[in-house]
């Protein structure tokens, strides 16, 4: 019969060899989505962070720091875990782009991005704070709007409400009847979180979405 110490020992040893928990630091419903497709346990929760552009920050600068902010927000309060934070930003002229909010924003989003190519720019970090892993990747999104008519933008945002979207854009939806081409490595990366990029953050950290049970 197994003595107090052995049963310690062997509660200890399942610990290390179970794979971490997973934390995605979002409420998006579009990013729980695409991460739910890895079909890997996880948990979400609401990272309290400020998401204000600072002074002179491009959009690219805005979605890394975001993303590992975010990550970082929850890490901090479950240290163990493999954290996975991400933030999209719109390229506009040089301008960060976000979700519109409300209808009258969206609209004058979708006005000035018809006709043009824009640049979306989605970061994943992933952070794990007992191991010091954390590392943050982006993935830029090329999207060639066709000519809007106005009575277009409204037919689409009626239908959509996308006002929860950076940009206004619902690519995976209806939105995809706005765009004349979409140039990227990983189209996951339009709708909110890079599956690509996001599945080597995780085998880096210790999580193998194809060996989900096992510590890495």
């Amino acid at each position: 019969m197994a003595n107090d110490s052995d049963l310690r020992a062997g509660w200890q040893n399942a610990a290390m060899s179970a794979a971490p928990l997973v934390i995605l630091a979002s409420t998006s419903r579009y990013r729980r989505e695409l991460l739910g497709r890895l079909r890997i346990a996880f948990d979400t929760v609401a990272p309290e962070v400020d998401e204000t552009p600072q002074a002179g920050e491009t959009p690219r600068a805005v979605s890394e720091r975001l993303a590992l902010a975010k990550a970082q927000a929850v890490a901090t309060l479950h240290p163990d875990a493999v954290v996975i934070g991400s933030d999209q930003v719109v390229d506009l002229d040089g301008q960060a782009i976000g979700k519109p909010g409300t209808h009258e924003r969206a609209v004058q989003q979708l006005r000035a991005m018809s006709g043009r190519r824009i640049v979306f720019h989605t970061a994943v970090s992933v952070v794990r704070q007992s191991t010091g892993y954390a590392q943050t990747r982006r993935v830029p999104v090329t999207v060639q709007f066709r000519s809007l008519r106005d009575e277009e933008i409204e037919a689409y945002l009626r239908a959509e409400q996308p006002y929860d979207c950076a940009g206004s854009a619902k690519s995976e939806a209806l939105g995809i009847a706005l765009l004349q081409a979409i140039e990227s490595t990983d189209p996951s990366a339009l709708v909110g979180l890079p599956l690509i990029e996001t599945c080597a953050l995780l085998r880096d950290a210790g999580v193998d979405p194809l060996l989900p049970g096992k510590a890495g």
